[in-house]
């Protein structure tokens, strides 16, 4: 019997286990929709291509599972670029699939075409224009082995709708045959034994922990080796629930807006193990004073990565997993407690901390209030900008995949639609937003998908009416000529309410507690606009260009 194009999708959809769609319809995919119509598939619907492809993302950062989106040709096609790149830069597994016109009628300029295979090329691991009905269970095969093997990241299916509509006996390959592509899992022995020694004979090390190592699910393997060797973990943005924030060896977050004793501790360390991490520039600052009497170790499945940015003295291309469970027979513990001493001291010495106003709640607080309600165990997603960094410094995160953020693009708008992702593929968690003013606009519309499917998600708004990192960088480097980043903003709860969902106003300190709990108890959606400072600053924050050791904002305790 002969299906369908889009009848092949939805089964291969299956073959591949994939329990939810996320999309938005339009003319070149309407055959799909009736595909998944007829087959009863689990579908949301959201309110915007972009917010589809990034609650695809959310569900496979918070499941481990591959993500998947579907837009119509042109205009819904290229919505999905920014997550697209978002997914592309933070190595997540996704597959978006698009309409596209009739194969007879590409390159002619027709209603609703957009190249959009030639557009993705630089932000997508790999895509396709599938030009035969019969390739393409093929070509969804071999998608969903890219987008999961090796470094993971998002692969594009274009599907003209001839091919949609076109039918073929359907078979579904059981293996995948791509010559070119032979990701490497087992790290090169004799660099692990090396990796080893120089573990053995530092007297000042440091992990320098990457969202790699969730990736990889090495968890476990990352926390007995911190243990054996006794040696202090500082972790990336990406990285932060790869480790437990409250474990004695944790230095918290490292770079730009890092803690100091981590910040002192990778520019004073002689041995930097960087697991799953790729020497972003937010994290190094200026480089040639980056770890500078460090000898390094990287390990890394995308050989790319090995050396990019810093020079490293033992390269590791591996699963970090594979590497680590191989490394550990092998490790024999230094002597690090006078190390551990000094970067305790750090700890002590130079807290992250803030200041209270009698006007305006602190947003450091409100953070700390969730972690302490939440016991660090909710699923916390975010926007990008300052309320990003404060969940970074303030939130203690205890489990792995449980926070949710634009690392690599930086994309305002993410957490929202990733909220609604990792609730659906997580339904028994709590899933929190926590957003600013600026960024929860940029796809405020996915309230409406949060109340449709009636989705338990909680918003907590930091809102001080200005796009706040902006604004931070525009008081330190340019003389406070504020430029563009003040908000008139809307009132936040009734526009909550408008989508039938629940609002509070937090704008008294000593009711931050009381607030929360309250909200968070709350068995549907809820959205809590808290007044902050409009001039609250993150700090610590190495200025441009600076060495990570040299920060503005630094108190002592």
């Amino acid at each position: 019997m002969k299906l369908t194009g889009a009848q092949i999708l939805v089964e291969c959809l299956k073959k591949e286990g994939v329990e939810i769609l996320f999309g938005y319809p339009g003319g070149k995919v309407i055959s799909i929709y009736d595909a998944l119509y007829q087959d009863n598939f689990s579908h949301i619907i959201n309110r915007h291509e972009q917010g589809a492809v990034h609650a695809a993302d959310g569900y496979a950062r918070a499941t481990g599972k591959p993500g998947v989106c579907l837009a119509t040709s042109g205009p819904g096609a290229t919505n999905l670029v920014t997550g697209l790149a978002t997914a592309y830069m933070d190595s997540v597994p996704v597959i978006a699939f698009t309409g596209q016109v009739s194969t007879a009628l590409l390159g002619r300029d027709t209603f609703q075409e957009a190249d959009i295979t030639g557009i993705t090329m630089p932000i997508t691991k790999h895509n396709y224009l599938v030009r035969n009905v019969a390739d393409l269970p093929r070509v969804i095969k071999e998608a969903f082995h890219i987008a999961t093997t090796g470094r993971p990241g998002p692969v594009l299916i274009d599907l003209p709708n001839d091919i949609s509509d076109g039918k073929t006996k359907f078979s579904y390959p059981e293996k995948v045959s791509l010559p070119g592509y032979k990701p490497t899992y087992n790290g090169n022995f004799k660099q692990i034994k090396a990796m080893a020694s120089a573990l053995h004979k530092a007297e000042k090390p440091i992990l320098y922990i990457g969202g790699g190592t969730t990736l990889s699910g090495a968890e476990q393997e990352l926390l007995e080796l911190a243990e054996k060797t006794q040696i202090p973990v500082a972790t990336t943005l990406m990285g932060m629930a790869a480790f437990p924030s409250r474990h004695r060896l944790a230095l918290g977050m490292l770079g730009m807006h890092g803690t100091v004793a981590a910040n002192y501790a990778v520019t004073e360390c002689d041995l930097l193990v960087a697991i799953g991490a790729r020497f972003d520039d937010r994290v190094t600052g200026k480089v040639e004073t980056f770890a500078p009497q460090a000898k390094i170790v990287q390990v890394d499945i995308d050989p790319a990565e090995i050396g990019k940015n810093v020079p490293v003295d033992i390269p590791i291309v591996g699963d970090i997993k594979k590497v680590l469970t191989d490394l550990l027979p092998l490790v024999i513990p230094g002597d690090t407690s006078a190390w551990l001493a000094k970067t305790s001291a750090w700890k002590e010495k130079y807290p992250l901390s803030y200041e209270r106003n009698e006007k305006y709640i602190a947003p450091q607080e409100v953070v700390e209030t969730l972690s302490e309600l939440t016991k660090g165990e909710a699923i916390i997603c975010t926007e990008v900008g300052q309320h990003q960094m404060w969940v970074a410094q303030y939130y203690q995160f205890t489990k792995a995949r449980s926070f949710l953020t634009s690392g690599g693009l930086g994309t305002m708008g993410y957490g929202l639609p990733a909220a609604i992702g990792a609730q659906i593929g997580r339904p028994d968690q709590l899933v929190i937003n926590v957003a600013g003013d600026g960024s929860l606009q940029m796809n405020i519309q996915e309230l409406a998908t949060i109340a449709a499917y009636h989705l338990p998600v909680k918003v907590i708004l930091l809102n001080n009416s200005y796009l706040g990192m902006v604004r931070q960088w525009q008081e330190h480097f340019y003389a406070k000529r504020y430029s563009g980043t003040f908000l008139e903003n809307p009132d936040f709860i009734k526009l909550a309410e408008a989508y039938g969902i629940k609002g509070f106003l937090l704008n008294e300190s000593e009711k931050i507690k009381h607030v929360l709990a309250e909200a968070l108890g709350v068995s549907g959606p809820v959205l809590v606009d808290c007044r902050v400072n409009p001039e609250e600053n993150v700090f610590p924050m190495v200025p441009p260009n600076g060495a990570i050791n040299q920060m503005m904002g630094v108190v002592e305790s």
